[in-house]
């Protein structure tokens, strides 16, 4: 089984190189804080070599037949499926993540790569459209952008990172990749490993590992990127969106969700808390689609409140990488503080509180609010974490007006036995996402993954970010001779 602690490096033009930096990251596993393996961080010289490798690489990467584009994926994602136990004791061990967390987000990279082999005939697929003008020909291309600037967050670290990765390399781009220094191995080393695994050239692929302490702004600046691809936080993508718009850089942001979890008058209430438990407590809350606000209509409000918190109460809690855990740790100590100062101000607040949860170690387990109204600053905040809340709706009309009444708009979900209904109500709520008799946590390579309002800007799956991944291009023949007018 491969030991992924020994690839503790970045990788630039296709070697593994220690940081320059004077400054080392021990990365911890969040269970019991112990130190998976100290990183020597990349400075900004050796991010500056990266775009400069990309660069080049790129173009030769551009005119590789796609055959032997087709090729390297392939062998990518033979990688994945031939180290799967390794892959998921890390993913256990670096994000805190449960087996199930593991598994799924294993498949879901796995997923990616392999539909990613579907998008490199795009690039030679020619489209001929008529002309006006006598004897013209209109031919319209994809090519490549260039060189993409991808940058990954700590939760679920291979699959957002694979999601920009796998289709700008099957769509002939280069890119250079940061992800974040807490999830380095999961995000960047293993996928670094995969594509050399399966013979990438040199340069197509380069993987730094560092923090912004360190390289500030550069990721975001340097003038050989052609689109900043960024999974996070809405404060530092509207920080991406204002440098890219000076530059006049292409982005693709898929930021935080306040997603909303609406219970109808018709719903079936078993099975809606089915749902909600998962969507609520998968990898602690710390999916930028989990389920932030449960909205039940009145008639099934009592018997839901009952029934979840009961669920809630009996999630089993502890290390990772037990079968049985559902419940881990949070990503670091600073993430538990956050959520627990979220409980302390709600109650100062007079939210009620059904369940209280416990800390052990960087382990919360479940919170459950009640009565909670959604104009309240517990409501209308990115948890991020196990603390659910519920929130009474006197009618279905007014759980909808509930679910858009937030800033953000990513993912959203609706309980009713009325499916028709249901359907026109979709259309209804402002996000990128809504999802029938299912929770808000749903992902797959082939469909329009992305938000609305402050959740972010552009689409993932095939073929939506085959349009975001490429310059349309139109090149007009005059087969015969054109008369002008002067």
């Amino acid at each position: 089984m491969e030991r992924y602690e020994q690839f503790n490096k970045s990788f630039i033009n296709g070697e593994w190189i220690d940081g320059l930096s004077k400054r080392t990251y021990d990365n911890l596993n969040p269970y019991d804080n112990s130190v998976i393996a100290t990183i020597r961080l990349a400075t900004k010289t050796q991010l500056a070599e990266a775009f400069d490798v990309a660069k080049q690489a790129q173009k030769e990467w551009a005119n590789t037949s796609p055959e032997e584009k087709k090729e390297v994926l392939r062998k990518a994602a033979e990688y994945l499926r031939s180290n799967r136990d390794a892959i998921m004791d890390m993913i256990a061990r670096e994000t805190g993540g449960s087996i199930i967390k593991a598994n799924v987000e294993v498949d879901l990279s796995i997923g990616l790569v392999e539909e990613a082999i579907n998008m490199v005939d795009e690039l030679t697929k020619v489209r001929e459209i008529p002309s006006e003008t006598e004897g013209k020909i209109n031919r319209i291309y994809r090519l490549p952008l260039g060189v993409i600037t991808s940058i990954s967050p700590f939760n679920f670290p291979m699959n957002l990172s694979m999601r920009t990765i796998a289709p700008a390399i099957a769509l002939g781009n280069s890119v250079v990749h940061k992800p974040d220094i807490q999830t380095c191995f999961t995000g960047g080393s293993i996928i670094a490993r995969a594509f050399e695994y399966a013979g990438l050239p040199k340069g197509v692929l380069n993987i730094i590992l560092t923090d912004i302490d360190e390289i500030g702004d550069d990721m975001l600046t340097n003038p050989n990127s052609q689109l900043i691809s960024f999974t996070g936080s809405t404060a530092v993508g509207k920080h991406i969106g204002a440098i890219a718009g000076g530059m006049l850089k292409r982005v693709a942001l898929e930021l935080g969700g306040n997603n909303p979890f609406v219970v109808l008058a018709d719903a079936n209430v078993d099975r809606a808390v089915d749902a909600a438990i998962f969507g609520k407590f998968i990898h602690q809350g710390q999916i930028c689609m989990i389920i932030n606000r449960i909205i039940v209509h009145k008639n099934h409000y009592d018997e839901f409140v009952e029934k979840f918190v009961e669920r809630a109460k009996k999630l089993p809690y502890g290390d990772p990488r037990d079968p049985k855990t559902i419940i881990g740790p949070l990503i670091n100590e600073k993430q538990i503080e956050k959520a627990l100062a979220i409980i302390e101000e709600a109650k100062k607040e007079g939210a009620k509180v059904a369940l209280e949860g416990k800390r052990i170690g960087n382990i919360l387990t479940p919170t459950v609010f009640v009565d909670v109204d959604n104009n309240s600053k517990l409501a209308q905040t990115e948890l991020f974490s196990p603390i659910a809340t519920i929130i009474k709706a006197e009618s279905d009309d007014e759980a909808i007006a509930m679910a858009n009444d937030t800033e953000y708009g990513l993912s959203s979900a609706i309980f009713t036995e009325d499916l028709s209904e249901g359907e026109q109500l979709a259309l209804q709520i402002e996000s990128g996402m809504t999802h029938i008799n299912d929770q808000t946590v749903n992902d797959s390579p082939t469909v329009p993954f992305g938000g609305t309002k402050a959740s972010g800007l552009g689409r993932f799956g095939n073929p939506w970010v085959v349009e975001e991944f490429t310059m349309t291009k139109w090149v007009s023949v005059q087969k015969e001779y054109r008369r002008y007018p002067f």
